[in-house]
Parts: structure tokens; C-alpha cells; sequence
């Protein structure tokens, strides 16, 4: 009989996930099965990420560090505004950018269920032509 055991995962460890990487934005896969993905990301002071969205996964983020502003929505003209300790929910197809405050990195926390690509870059906030994954 097998005993499971519990085990620690270090982020600057892990590979990126697989697909293109998004301009100012380390992420580290952390743990992938099945349907669940599990990853830790980190955001550069004052770094507008590029235009992306996460195919048909939910995706929910856990900011542990710094501050952020989630950009989506027409023209990108909404938003939302995430501190140390908020959780935040994205659904599937949203296309959206993080900018993560002046002076300060980001970090979080982040759980992706579903399926397809877990990273989908597109021109900007009005690209669905482009949410083919």
C-alpha cells in the first residue's frame, strides 16, 4: 500500500505553462491533472499585460501581493481592482489585461478549470475573430 504524501512545490521551480507567454508576466505551471490547473504568477511594477484570455477555462485568482487592475469589457473600458488578499473570478472567453500598480510587483495565486489553451493572446479587447484559442 502506497502512502500518499504531502510535497511542496517552489514557483521559480516550475516551467511556464505551455503556449505563448503574455508580454510582462511570469507565470509558473504549478500542478496540472485532469481538468484543474494550478499556477503562481508575477507581474513587473507599473506593466500593462498584453490582451489574452484563457480559452474555455474559469479562471480564479488569488492576489497575494501588490495591486492590479483587470481590464475587459468593450473597448476595455471596464475594470476591476484587486489588493492583497482579494480573490477574483474571470470566466472563459473574457479577453482582458492586468496592470499591475506603479512601484510595486504582483503576485497571485491562480486555479484555471476547463479546457483548451490556457493562454490565448489576441490584438486587443475587441478581438473575438480572435477567441478561437
Amino acid at each position: 500500500m502506497t502512502i500518499a504524501r504531502p510535497i511542496v512545490i517552489k514557483p521559480r521551480d516550475m516551467p511556464p505553462p505551455p503556449g505563448p507567454p503574455t508580454p510582462g508576466m511570469d507565470r509558473r505551471q504549478l500542478f496540472e491533472h485532469d481538468d484543474p490547473w494550478v499556477g503562481w504568477l508575477e507581474t513587473q511594477p507599473g506593466t500593462a499585460g498584453g490582451w489574452h484570455h484563457h480559452g474555455d477555462r474559469d479562471t480564479y485568482v488569488f492576489w497575494t501581493r501588490g495591486s492590479l487592475i483587470v481590464q475587459f469589457g468593450p473597448g476595455g473600458n471596464e475594470e476591476i481592482t484587486l489588493e492583497a488578499g482579494d480573490v477574483a473570478f474571470i470566466p472563459p472567453q473574457t479577453v482582458h489585461r492586468e496592470i499591475t500598480g506603479d512601484g510595486e510587483h504582483g503576485e497571485a495565486f491562480v486555479i484555471r478549470i476547463g479546457s483548451g489553451p490556457q493562454n490565448v493572446n489576441v490584438d486587443g479587447p475587441d478581438s473575438a475573430a480572435d477567441r478561437t484559442g
